[in-house]
């Protein structure tokens, strides 16, 4: 089962943008998300909670062009756990959202949408014999 999740809070790094032998494009970047509370009269910030956000495809190219370390925005995507072991056998863990989609925030700040225009293959010319359209006859009037 997928856990699908929607968070809030600002770029707190660079995005990453890179692709693969393979032609995939990634990008990737960390997140900061940071609660606030209103609490006898003042507002608190409640501990901070990082979380690393993958992108992938399209939507990659798309965060290299548009996301800037500070940015708030609204991620939407799969919520998943990572681990490795370092050189003297510790296991580590982050929390990774593997977006489907996101924005900027537009309660703290306007952005002004740009649609991009994919390229599409050209369609393979059929040969004239598999061809179901008969040639016009070029003496008919």
């Amino acid at each position: 089962m997928d856990m699908t999740v929607t968070v809030t809070g600002n770029v707190g790094s660079d995005v990453e943008h890179r692709v693969t032998r393979s032609g995939l494009s990634t990008a990737q970047f960390r997140m900061a998300c940071t609660p606030r509370v209103y609490r006898d009269g003042e507002w608190h910030d409640q501990p901070t909670t990082w979380l690393a956000v993958e992108c992938f495809r399209a939507l990659a190219d798309n965060v290299k062009s548009s996301v800037e370390k500070g940015d708030p925005l609204v991620v939407q995507g799969r919520l998943r756990t990572r681990s490795w072991t370092d050189t003297n056998g510790v296991i580590h863990e982050r929390l990774v959202i593997e977006a489907s989609t996101l924005g900027h925030d537009l309660n703290r700040g306007t952005s002004a949408f740009r649609k991009v225009n994919r390229v599409i293959a050209a369609p393979v010319e059929q040969d004239v014999a598999e061809s179901s359209e008969p040639e016009a006859d070029a003496t008919a009037a």
